[in-house]
């Protein structure tokens, strides 16, 4: 029983494609292996799949070099040379590019403006307008977002310096660590010294008999922190 025939045309499936290039690669390979071994010949097969994977396969008694000389010297070509010309013709392009690009540059920074039409220097006016308009803008964002940054920073300072007092806050807390409010009126104030690292807590204490007296109140002080 013999097996059908397979139509050729492109495989849809992906994975199927892949297993079927795979397969028919190795087998191309071995037969020109065959080739080489029993006629001598000279086999060289380049191949890229659909996944640009490269695959190749060289007579183990010549080069790629090799062939490609024998194959300009068969076909009286020189494929070395006209590939050389069309990289000079490229770099002559891009040497092209690069003096067009120098001259605006120059004529940007006011230079090199002798031979420029009064029409094509109307252009380069309106387009460093442009520019300078387009830098301004984007120096006013940088600007705002710096601010922006600062204002979160005082307002994290803020919201550390409101943490600190709250912690510190005195009511109710030992009379040898801050102030106690023992049901009178006192005025109280917290200071920072020696660089945050202490805090002194200021108490008017009433006097009973200066209050009856009229006189005013005496002024404690208690270090909080040392």
């Amino acid at each position: 029983m013999t097996r059908g025939k397979i139509q050729i045309k492109r495989i849809e499936n992906s994975t199927n494609r892949q297993v079927t290039y795979s397969k028919r690669r190795n087998g191309l390979f071995k037969k020109a292996n065959e080739l080489t071994v029993l006629c001598d010949a000279k086999v060289s097969i380049i191949m890229i799949s659909s996944t640009d994977k490269f695959h190749e396969y060289i007579s183990p008694s010549a080069s790629t070099k090799q062939l490609f000389d024998l194959y300009q010297n068969t076909l009286r070509i020189d494929l070395w040379s006209s590939h050389y010309e069309k990289m000079q013709e490229h770099l002559k392009k891009l040497k092209e590019i690069n003096r067009s690009l120098r001259k605006e540059i120059r004529q940007r920074m006011g230079e090199s403006l002798n031979d420029v039409s009064f029409e094509d220097l109307s252009q380069l006016k309106q387009d460093m307008e442009s520019s300078v308009k387009t830098i301004r803008e984007r120096k006013y964002k940088a600007l705002s977002n710096q601010i922006d940054t600062q204002k979160k920073k005082v307002r994290n300072v803020e919201e550390i310096h409101r943490g600190l007092l709250h912690e510190f806050d005195p009511i109710g807390e030992d009379p040898q660590y801050g102030l106690v409010d023992n049901g009178g009126d006192y005025d109280s104030v917290i200071t920072y010294a020696n660089g945050g690292r202490g805090i002194l807590a200021l108490r008017l204490q009433p006097n009973y008999n200066n209050l009856h007296s009229g006189a005013g109140s005496d002024l404690t002080t208690f270090a909080l922190l040392e």
